[in-house]
This record gives structure tokens, C-alpha cells and sequence, in this order.
């Protein structure tokens, strides 16, 4: 039975780190091959659990070092019906594989969750289409291809689902509803161009307040991801309203543009020490900010300089 899917203690407040960029730290850092950027395929094989287990080892350590709570997201960015069909899995065997995401998960929890500082077992949801181009669904079709995924993790012990790298306003959409529809909690996250927009050039004042209107207020935060601070940073207005539904962030290493990201052959991860600091400047204009976590280009370096970026002084020291 998931643990805490009728009461999400990240909503109660307290800081919550989640890890960082799993598909281009397994690729660059650790040579690991990624067919489609697919790391939920490491979950067939001893040794692809072994790697997936150190990859989250890193980052709960920091966590506990701190005594912060964590988010820990499945690696199945990539594991819903179009990407399988390329990988060559059935929806039975993809229903397994986010199954059996979270029950490795559930007995990483086990091991590092102290009572003070509780882990949440989030399913990771990605796009249909690429993470960097304009999806093109209507709510009802994002609905009907994200259903199977998310059923899968309802018969979990998924606290929740998470939506990461949206691109499209009705996409966001249908997965809320999908997730409504079976009981699931949800976070929708998108990401934007360096002039803090989504690739159609509506703001993300636009998107959260329209998935909000069409789904009844339904996801329970919202969140950015895969974009530099510096992309978005300038766009968010601490009085608004939708800037409360902005509980997370999980941002690039590089100032990159996704276009210039998509065409390099190398991995730039940015400065740590630097990003630590956009996002202690980032607690200042999102007042419910309290997931932390990283996308492309980033490490458990960077976590960790973020935690300590944004931690009391007093939690620090103590």
C-alpha cells in the first residue's frame, strides 16, 4: 500500500531534494549506453539495477546528511507505449517495468527514510514526443496515452506521479485528468526556452493557470524543469498567484539553448557553486518552493551545493 498518497508531507512544508540528471549522468559520467534516452531499460538487466541504485545512493546520502526530505522519482521518463514500442516493449511488460520501478524504489526507502525527513516514491512520467519540441495532442489523447502509465503506478506503491519536460498546455492537461481519474496525486512540470516561454510562446503564467481552469485546480503543484534559472528566473512575479503553485524546480546545469544542448557531443555542467545560488535567489520569488532537485548536466554535486545554498545556516551547522 503506497505510504503517503492520501497525505503528501511535501505540501506540510520543509525541504524536499530530489535527484539530478539521471540520463546524461549515466551517459557521459558513466559511459552507460541509453537507447532514446531510456534509462528505465537498465531495470532488465542485475548490473542496469546495480547502476540505478548507486545513481540514487548519491543523492540520498545527501539528503540524509542534511536531514532533508527527498522525492525519489523512477526512471521511467521514457515508459509509456510509443517510446516501448521503439524499445521493444508490449504495454504488459511496460506495466511491469514501472511496477517494478518503484518496488526497487520502495526498498531504497526502507533503507535511508528517517522519521523526520520522509521519501516520497514518485512515478516519473515524460512526453509523448520530445521533451524539447512542441507537443501536439488534444486533452483527450494526452489522456488515453498516459492512462496505461499511470494505472500502472496506482496499483504501486506510488505515493504520486510526476510529469517532467512538458512542452504542451493540453498535454499537462490530460495527464492531470489521467492522474484524477485513478486516485493519483500529480505534479506537472514544464520547461521552457531561454525567454522563459514554451516552445508555442505562451508564458507559464498561461499554462498553469489553464491546466488549473481545465482540471478543477487538480495537479497538486506545479513545476519547472529542464531550463537554466537564467531562462526563467526573470518571469516569476512573488505576488502572483499561479507563482504559489510553484513547488519544485529542477533545473539545467547549462545556459544552453535546447536547440544548442540537442547539437553538443559534450556534457557542460555548469558551475555547482553558481547554480546553488540562483536557486537560493529562486526561493525568493516562489514562496512554496521547497522540491530541489537538478535536470541535464547535473550531479550529485550540484544537489549538494543546492541544499547547502538553500538550507538555514542553522540546519547547516547543526
Amino acid at each position: 500500500m503506497a505510504k503517503y498518497r492520501r497525505s503528501l508531507p511535501l505540501l506540510k512544508g520543509g525541504l524536499f531534494l530530489s535527484d539530478g540528471g539521471m540520463e546524461t549522468t549515466l551517459i557521459f559520467h558513466e559511459g552507460v549506453p541509453l537507447p532514446h534516452f531510456a534509462a528505465f531499460v537498465l531495470l532488465s538487466t542485475a548490473d542496469g539495477r546495480r547502476r540505478l541504485l548507486n545513481y540514487y545512493t548519491r543523492y540520498l546520502a545527501i539528503a540524509q546528511q542534511h536531514g532533508t526530505g527527498f522525492v525519489l522519482d523512477t526512471p521511467t521518463w521514457r515508459a509509456s507505449s510509443d517510446w516501448g514500442v521503439k524499445l521493444g516493449y508490449n504495454d504488459e511488460a511496460l506495466a511491469v517495468t514501472n511496477q517494478n520501478a518503484i518496488y526497487i524504489l520502495s526498498e531504497l526507502r526502507s533503507e535511508y527514510e528517517r522519521p523526520q525527513a520522509p521519501i516520497v516514491l514518485s512515478g516519473a512520467i515524460g512526453p509523448r514526443g520530445d521533451g524539447y519540441r512542441l507537443g501536439r495532442m488534444s486533452p483527450d489523447e494526452a489522456e488515453d496515452y498516459h492512462s496505461p502509465q499511470i494505472s500502472a503506478f496506482a496499483a504501486s506503491e506510488a505515493d504520486m506521479v510526476s510529469a517532467y519536460t512538458l512542452t504542451s498546455i493540453d498535454e499537462a492537461i490530460g495527464i492531470a485528468r489521467a492522474a484524477q481519474s485513478h486516485g493519483m496525486p500529480s505534479a506537472i512540470s514544464f520547461t521552457v526556452e531561454t525567454n522563459g516561454r514554451l516552445p508555442d510562446g505562451r508564458t507559464l503564467q498561461a499554462a498553469v493557470e489553464t491546466v488549473d481552469a481545465a482540471t478543477g485546480g487538480y495537479p497538486h503543484y506545479y513545476m519547472i524543469n529542464c531550463a537554466h534559472p537564467s531562462h526563467f528566473e526573470t518571469v516569476l512575479d512573488a505576488q502572483a498567484t499561479w507563482t504559489q503553485r510553484i513547488a519544485g524546480i529542477r533545473a539545467n546545469a547549462s545556459m544552453m539553448s535546447h536547440t544548442e544542448l540537442d547539437d553538443s557531443e559534450t556534457l557542460d555542467a555548469g558551475d555547482p557553486a553558481d547554480l546553488g545560488r540562483r536557486y537560493r535567489t529562486l526561493t525568493a520569488h516562489l514562496p512554496r518552493l521547497r522540491i530541489l532537485g537538478g535536470c541535464c548536466g547535473t550531479d550529485h554535486r550540484h544537489i549538494a551545493a543546492i541544499c547547502e545554498a538553500c538550507l538555514p545556516p542553522t540546519a547547516l551547522s547543526a
